[in-house]
């Protein structure tokens, strides 16, 4: 069956650990979804790698961005801004997430800290947030093939070092994706 895919907005802690962040571009080129972010969850997930890790440059980090906005054009949300005003979260600094879910016509945000998007402060919006393993194995359930075979094109991709198949499960495994792995171990001979 052919869908058109839909707007997801992912967080800045989805995007912030390359290998998810790779494997959910990868899953958004494969057109299961639109991957959407913007120029604030950029900014977030990019000072945050320069922070936490001193053998990264800017300039890695922002080719790595351009990168991500050549891959994903339309990926940009813009003119969320007047949204924010309008939305109560824990952490107010959140509120630019939703606002830009509401201006992307996106009904999920992929986050892990499920804590600061409250289903009932996201209710009024129609909008979930679903943990990336929960994004992941909903994507698998749409189409296994296309994310066997997002998975199988980034393991292959790895070369620095390269991973087994095992190697690369337990890599996902300590992204927190216990889920994903345990549906893509049925199918190791194709990973």
């Amino acid at each position: 069956m052919i869908h058109t895919p839909y707007p997801v907005v992912l967080d800045a802690c989805v995007i912030y650990p390359s290998l998810l962040r790779d494997l959910l571009i990868r899953l958004g080129l494969k057109g299961l979804y639109q991957p959407k972010w913007t120029a604030l969850i950029e900014d977030e997930w990019q000072r945050n790698l320069l922070a936490n890790r001193p053998d990264l440059t800017q300039a890695k980090i922002s080719r790595t961005s351009e990168l991500m906005n050549e891959a994903v054009p339309d990926a940009m949300v813009t003119g969320f801004e007047p949204l924010i005003p309008s939305i109560t979260l824990p952490d107010p600094d959140d509120r630019h997430v939703v606002a830009a879910a509401v201006r992307s016509n996106a009904e999920i945000i992929v986050t892990a800290n499920l804590k600061d998007f409250p289903q009932g402060a996201l209710d009024n919006f129609g909008i979930e947030a679903l943990h990336p393993d929960d994004f992941i194995t909903d994507l698998f359930d749409l189409n296994r093939a296309l994310v066997l075979s997002a998975v199988s094109e980034q393991r292959r991709c790895m070369k620095k070092p390269p991973k087994s198949v095992d190697e690369y499960l337990d890599a996902l495994l300590r992204q927190g994706l216990p889920h994903t792995v345990k549906e893509l171990s049925k199918f190791h001979a194709l990973i």
